[in-house]
């Protein structure tokens, strides 16, 4: 029964957004296996929804990444090489850096820079703590809203698309690799190091200097190529990684 104030295309939306999730969640948590076939009719009868929102929910997956499309009909989880998830991390930090020089070359408001300025005080303050009391899930929040608020500030929304689909693969964000550095022991030099580099592309931006805003950004995404190197040689550290279940890692010797 349809709610008072609620239409019925409102009501598919969200049948559509929860189906998003939770297919989401089955394919990261492993439920669904790298290379399994994942049909419409199956998904309906998981899920406990109607076969439109499934539908939807699969394309979806698919432009995010997670499915790729087979040609017998259908659906299978996409299965990720180590190259694949570096490239993704690269894509992402050269997409950032883009961001970057266009909030520089076209200037950002006093608003948008106080916002993020805040946002780097925040972190300040929770990284002056002492490394085993710092607040790992307020950083990785406040983190993700630094970046956001960059990508905002070059006011385009085709970067804007184009980084959401990045960032949709689960271990390409900007704070998917930060549990990964929690259990290093140089874990409060890198957090300094990312911090550094925060206030220094900001500062970039301010100054309206593109090319050195684009280079802070694109070696601010190494952080992460560092953190994923380590992971791969560790299995309790690759166990954090977000969607660790669809990377296909090599054998080491």
């Amino acid at each position: 029964m349809i709610k008072a104030g609620e239409n019925g295309n409102d009501r598919s939306v969200t049948q559509t957004v929860r189906a998003q999730l939770a297919l989401r969640d089955l394919v990261l948590r492993g439920e669904l296996n790298p290379g399994e076939r994942v049909s419409e009719l199956q998904m309906v009868e998981r899920l406990g929804v109607s076969r439109t929102p499934v539908r939807m929910a699969l394309v979806r997956l698919e432009e995010e990444g997670l499915l790729e499309a087979i040609p017998s009909g259908g659906f299978s989880v996409k299965t990720f090489s180590e190259k694949e998830v570096f490239e993704a991390i690269e894509i992402r930090g050269t997409l950032e850096g883009l961001a970057a020089r266009l909030a520089a070359e076209r200037g950002v408001s006093r608003t948008d820079l106080r916002n993020a300025a805040d946002c780097l005080d925040a972190i300040d303050d929770v990284m002056r703590r002492n490394p085993a009391d710092i607040d790992l899930l307020r950083y990785v929040e406040l983190n993700a809203r630094f970046h956001d608020i960059l990508i905002g500030m070059a006011d385009s929304q085709a970067l804007a698309r184009q980084l959401e689909r990045v960032n949709a693969l689960p271990f390409a964000s900007p704070s998917a690799l930060v549990p990964v550095q929690s259990r290093s022991p140089e874990m409060n030099y890198i957090l300094s190091v990312a911090q550094d580099q925060h206030h220094c592309v900001l500062s970039a931006i301010e100054r309206r200097e593109g090319a050195r805003a684009e280079a802070i950004m694109r070696e601010h995404a190494r952080i992460a190529h560092r953190n994923l190197e380590r992971a791969l040689t560790n299995q309790r550290d690759m166990d954090l990684v977000p969607g660790s279940v669809l990377i296909k890692r090599r054998i080491r010797a």
